[in-house]
């Protein structure tokens, strides 16, 4: 008897088109595979600005863990930043140790690299541990004049 394939939900067969490969999906694990989807107004100045409230990484001394937001703000060109995508890529994070600074750095030069947006902006608040909170922002870009 031959098999019955599920068909696939509407907003799967939408993101197949645009060669997202997560979005729709359902379960998913954590992963370092940003997508990005055509900016439909590249010859704007359209800034997006996503923010993760419940970033974790570890310190990578102790291996305590370290919470924080992360803000990426961003003018695009010709691609925008998928967010599901990002989420994951994120929460690679989890049982990563790194220190703030260098997370927002790598954050910036990742996404920059794989966006090659006009001009990016990343910054991580992280909580107080130790009686000190610890505030970092990058830039990148050709415009940084925004």
């Amino acid at each position: 008897m031959p098999s019955k394939k599920k068909p696939q939900s509407p907003v799967r067969a939408r993101a197949a088109k645009r060669g997202l490969t997560e979005l729709g999906k359902g379960a998913t694990k954590p992963s370092r595979k940003l997508e990005a989807f055509p900016n439909n107004y590249p010859d704007r100045e359209t800034t997006v600005t996503l923010t993760c409230t419940e970033f974790t990484c570890l310190c990578p001394i102790t291996s305590q863990p370290d919470f924080g937001t992360i803000e990426i703000t961003y003018v695009p060109n010709q691609l925008v930043l998928e967010s599901k995508s990002l989420k994951l890529y994120l929460w690679t994070y989890r049982e990563t140790g790194i220190f703030h600074e260098d997370v927002v750095n790598e954050l910036a030069d990742a996404i920059y690299k794989f966006l090659k947006p006009r001009w990016i902006q990343v910054s991580g608040q992280f909580n107080v541990r130790g009686g000190i909170g610890i505030d970092v922002t990058t830039e990148r870009g050709d415009d940084l004049s925004f």
